[in-house]
């Protein structure tokens, strides 16, 4: 349940990554501007400061997305929605890569607390709140809401920034798939929490959100079924994968492309058992990494 680009509208590329702008923000847009209060002395400012929410939004997504880049994984993609925005990103599949990929968004709103704190400061100085109302209203409500995202985003919940930190740092002492079945175990729980707030708030918006947290934890939770079992398959001796540094499970656990038939990539080189053809490249079944066979070197 998140957005891609079917859908959406492109906005412009920065430093090769695309920005979308799904249609269904427009809708949730026109109702946010609509119903929120009167507090400015002209509407303006309340799509000023709609716009201003998702220029955060954004500057959060790059975070995730050149931080991806700097510990060589790849990023191109930005998509903004009605929920945020979410930043196609593959890191390396290692803790420490993956770590400061999702670090990254919220120490941009980090960054922005003293900035906005100093534009708080050059207001309250020069007296605007008198002079200049609207503008005193508009700093200290993007005040809030960068700090609120950035409270609301290091939630210990999984899919947010701050239970995908958590299933980092649990990476290094349990591993890929126990880490990531606890924090989506945690992340079940506040989403539940949240559904308990929504219905104790009469607030759709957190029953809409409570149902993403939801569906992203449920399938995260079937995906680290998938990596306990590939973890426990026996494994071959001799090779490790040049990415994750992990030995290939020993087996007949890759198809073919040629002829379909399932066989073991690394009894014979590359080449399939059944039709003979020589596969130049293989994926690792732990993460995903696509290399030559010739360079699975020994572990050891």
């Amino acid at each position: 349940m998140t957005p891609t680009r079917q859908g959406s509208f492109h906005l412009f590329r920065l430093a090769g990554i695309d920005v979308h702008l799904h249609w269904s923000w427009f809708l949730i847009a026109i109702y946010q501007i609509s119903t929120r209060p009167e507090t400015y002395t002209t509407p303006v400012w309340k799509v000023l400061e709609y716009l201003a929410l998702f220029v955060i939004v954004l500057m959060h997504e790059f975070g995730h997305a050149l931080a991806c880049r700097q510990v060589g994984g790849t990023a191109d993609q930005i998509v903004l929605w009605p929920l945020g925005g979410v930043a196609y990103v593959d890191a390396p599949q290692r803790p420490g890569a993956t770590l400061w990929s999702i670090a990254a968004g919220p120490l941009v709103n980090v960054v922005l607390v003293p900035v906005f704190l100093l534009l708080t400061w050059v207001a309250s100085v020069n007296g605007w709140a008198q002079s200049l109302p609207d503008v005193r209203k508009f700093i200290g409500t993007l005040a809030f809401i960068n700090l609120g995202l950035l409270i609301f985003n290091l939630l210990p919940v999984y899919p947010l920034d701050g239970g995908q930190i958590l299933r980092s740092l649990l990476w290094y002492p349990f591993g890929k798939a126990k880490s990531l079945m606890i924090a989506t175990v945690l992340g079940f729980a506040g989403g539940l929490a949240l559904i308990g707030l929504a219905l104790w708030n009469q607030s759709l918006w957190f029953g809409v959100m409570a149902g993403f947290l939801l569906m992203n934890c449920w399938g995260a939770f079937k995906h680290s079924r998938a990596l306990l079992r590939i973890a426990r398959l026996p494994r071959r001796e001799g090779f490790s994968c040049p990415e994750c540094r992990t030995a290939p499970p020993a087996g007949a656990y890759w198809g073919c492309g040629q002829c379909g038939k399932p066989f073991d990539m690394f009894a014979a080189g590359g080449v399939c058992s059944y039709c003979g053809a020589a596969h130049e490249m293989t994926t690792c079944p732990d993460c995903g990494g696509r290399h030559p066979p010739t360079v699975w070197q020994s572990p050891l």
